[in-house]
């Protein structure tokens, strides 16, 4: 990972979108930051398409998009439970928001089924370990906190993946859960996703215009596709654990480093 200020004028200068991860990349003790929420509104200002892309479930996503008070993120979509399922907005004055899935009803009900009797098991064999408390807005995967409000070893963590992958679950680490899910689904994968769905253009073919920011396992599938992958500064912790490391690293941790990529992204346009 090299200093973020090593990242050429040119590449930012010719950027056309962000994608971003939420949680330790966005938030900071589990809150977005003023700093954090400007640079959003900055990037859209400035006439960037800007999609947080997260572990966190499409129920959770909701208030963000069409939060009362005037709380909404200035965001052209939001892609959940990692790349599964999101948020567009419609058309008009008032554009309502739009859930598209990657699956059709009848698969997602089946495994919604599976993943219930899932749940059970792990909570029959590895006693201590809940799912997230976000879980009542989950439709597409499975979540277990480990370091979001308990604190669980990795031996312990690698107990529950090895027993979600035993049931045919896709598995993914994030900051603050363990993911399970049934389907072909990562963030690299969604970003592809979403970007023919609003868009109608294809991400692999435009790579070198857009930019990832996060800081976990589950962002790996993105550092590992996007020529332009930056880490924010408490990446640091998962730096062993990670088979694809960003290309660059911002010096903040968390809100205050994605406030900086804003900064590096924005000052040469």
């Amino acid at each position: 990972m090299q200093p973020l200020d090593l990242w050429p004028t040119a590449a930012r200068r010719d950027l056309v979108g962000v994608f971003t991860d939420i949680d330790d990349t966005l938030t900071t003790e589990g809150a977005v930051t003023p700093d954090a929420l400007q640079a959003l509104t900055d990037l859209k200002t400035a006439g960037l398409v800007v999609i947080p892309i997260t572990g966190r479930p499409i129920g959770w996503c909701e208030t963000f998009m069409a939060g009362p008070g005037g709380s909404t993120w200035p965001v052209d979509a939001m892609v959940a439970e990692n790349g599964a399922v999101a948020f567009t907005r419609g058309s008009g004055a008032q554009p309502p928001l739009v859930k598209r899935y990657q699956q059709d009803a009848a698969t997602r009900s089946a495994n919604q089924a599976r993943m219930r009797e899932i749940a059970a098991l792990v909570a029959s064999e590895v006693p201590g370990v809940a799912l997230s408390r976000d879980s009542a807005g989950r439709e597409t995967d499975l979540a277990f906190d480990h370091a979001e409000f308990d604190r669980h070893p990795p031996e312990t963590v690698q107990q529950v993946l090895d027993l979600l992958q035993r049931e045919g679950m896709q598995t993914t680490v994030s900051s603050i859960h363990i993911h399970g899910c049934f389907g072909d689904f990562n963030k690299w994968q969604g970003a592809n996703w979403i970007v023919r769905e609003l868009l109608g253009r294809d991400l692999a073919q435009e790579l070198d215009r857009w930019v990832f920011v996060g800081d976990s396992g589950n962002d790996q599938a993105m550092f590992q596709h996007f020529i332009h992958s930056v880490g924010v500064a408490n990446i640091a912790r998962f730096v062993p654990q990670l088979s694809h490391l960003p290309r660059y690293v911002t010096q903040g941790e968390r809100g205050a480093g994605f406030a900086e990529v804003a900064r590096a992204i924005l000052a040469h346009r």
